[in-house]
């Protein structure tokens, strides 16, 4: 038995039966590490004392059955936008490279309640401004099935170690498709749950009415116990909502017989690549024989998401980012004049060329002049595209769609072109304007064994229906891992560029491996 190919409920289970200990758990996924995280750069931050000591509670717990969860001693990864308290937190930004929390976001504290192992911090793009995990002050991901392509983002890097077999899941943050594209890009399950249905108290803020934490796993049950570990109603969070019902794992059941699903065209005309196109349509009408009714409609407004989306999320982020000033913690820029150059010399040089651009765009649309032509009318385009969701889900259980218009682009072609990247956005983004659920599925690999994802959108709280389609999807499909070929060796770290050096890795500090390279 490779422990490293379990999912996470399979070593959860043989932990509690005491096949594997959750110490040799925690080795396999370093050793996983060590192998392969010099080629998919999957982590920032790296607590290996911290997961032994972890373990060692987890354990003892667990023999005075104390703990008896599905996920109690499984190792797992965090997005390094999540607070966890004592372990550096930076948002993959230059601005916040020393943050250490003096607490732990809900979401990760409601995993270590059930026994969760975290391992570290996984990289993002920086701020979650992104959508290829190259943003990172702290250098790229790639794409654990072919180094050369990018893993996707923001929650890249939580989608690429997950993939890697670095951790058994991880959590993400999806603000217009973070968690659903990458997962996709890297052939593993990640799912955005209904707004409010995971608490965001610790989450390090994007686009506060659009963000959202969900689980990245290797198989549907996975993401569906994880959202049990994670889903509640949370006081210190003022958009968090209580449901009557959390029971996600519920309907894992192989059974769409008389499920209505609908297809939108408007997704499936130019820009959607051929092959993705056919692999998803060839899955509808396999779930048609399955007992499923399988209709194409027509979703309007769907051109008026991305600029929609882009609105409304800089404008919150250029209010989000006003805290990271170089006053109270993160970079502090040196030889400034007075307090006002201070400011402005510590945010130049600590954000990004991408934060950069979403701070600034989001603030002229907030200006006097701008607002009603901008950020209002964004508003108002919102709450129509809701509106057309609700008119489709009076007729549909559910509505299936690509996650990405191609499969991973190559590294560093999106970057020259941020309109082109904002535009692979574009059928993910509306899911969040919505606040509704979605998972993106692995449906297959295309010519160049590339994984292709399909997105299952539910209505808002349906998220058991949408676990019920993938899961008999995934039924249909045998799980595939990538093997990890043409090993490269240079890297692009922002941080040695001006230098010209190569990227060194940091040595160990009291268990922690420090700013990832």
């Amino acid at each position: 038995m490779d422990i490293k190919h379990l999912t996470a409920a399979g070593l959860g289970r043989k932990i509690q039966a005491g096949d594997v200990s959750v110490r040799e758990a925690v080795e396999a996924a370093l050793a996983q590490i060590d192998q392969v995280e010099g080629d998919v750069h999957g982590f920032v931050t790296i607590d290996r004392e911290g997961a032994f000591r972890r373990a060692d509670e987890v354990q003892k717990l667990i023999e005075e059955g104390k703990l008896t969860g599905p996920l109690a001693g499984v190792p797992m990864a965090v997005k390094d936008n999540l607070c966890t308290k004592g372990v550096l937190t930076t948002c993959s930004s230059k601005i916040l490279h020393n943050f250490v929390p003096s607490y732990t976001a809900e979401a990760v504290k409601r995993l270590e309640t059930e026994g969760a192992v975290i391992l570290g911090k996984t990289n993002m793009d920086e701020f979650a401004m992104g959508s290829t995990t190259e943003t990172s002050y702290y250098g790229e991901t790639r794409n654990p099935w072919d180094l050369n392509h990018v893993p996707g983002g923001s929650s890249g890097g939580s989608c690429a170690a997950v993939a890697a077999e670095e951790c058994f899941y991880a959590l993400g943050s999806d603000t217009g498709g973070s968690i659903r594209q990458p997962s996709a890009f890297c052939g593993v399950v990640g799912m955005k749950p209904t707004y409010g249905t995971v608490s965001r108290y610790g989450l390090i803020a994007y686009g506060s009415s659009l963000d959202q934490i969900g689980p990245v796993a290797r198989d549907v049950t996975d993401c569906a116990v994880i959202l049990e570990a994670i889903a509640a109603h949370d006081p210190k969070d003022s958009t968090s909502v209580g449901r009557k019902s959390y029971g996600f794992t519920d309907t894992l059941t192989e059974n769409v017989a008389g499920m209505k699903i609908g297809i939108p065209k408007d997704y499936f005309g130019d820009g959607l690549d051929r092959e993705i196109k056919n692999r998803i349509l060839d899955t509808a009408e396999e779930l048609g024989k399955k007992g499923a009714v399988v209709e194409e409609f027509d979703l309007s407004l769907v051109k008026y998401a991305i600029p929609a989306y882009y609105v409304i999320a800089s404008a919150e982020a250029s209010s989000n980012l006003s805290r990271f000033d170089g006053v109270k913690y993160g970079y502090r820029a040196d030889g400034y004049e007075g307090l006002h150059n201070m400011y402005k010399k510590s945010r130049s040089e600590g954000f990004g060329p991408e934060v950069k651009r979403r701070i600034m765009l989001g603030s002229f649309v907030l200006s006097s002049g701008y607002y009603d032509a901008y950020y209002r009318k964004a508003l108002r385009t919102k709450a129509l595209i809701k509106q057309a969701f609700d008119q489709a889900f009076e007729r549909y259980d559910v509505i299936i769609a690509p996650a990405a218009p191609t499969t991973a682009p190559r590294l560093g072609s999106s970057l020259n072109d941020p309109l082109k990247m904002y535009l692979s956005d574009i059928y993910t983004v509306s899911v969040n304007l919505a606040g509704l659920p979605g998972i993106s599925v692995p449906v297959g690999t295309d010519s160049k064994g590339l994984p292709i994802g399909m997105q299952i959108i539910g209505d808002c709280y349906q998220e058991k229906k949408i676990i019920q389609a993938a899961y008999t999807v995934e039924s249909m499909r045998e799980y595939a891992r990538p093997v990890l070929t043409e090993r490269r060796r240079e890297h692009t770290c922002p941080a040695f560029a001006e230098s010209g050096r190569e990227c060194e890795r940091p040595a160990f500090t009291e268990g922690i491996e420090k700013g990832g390279w």
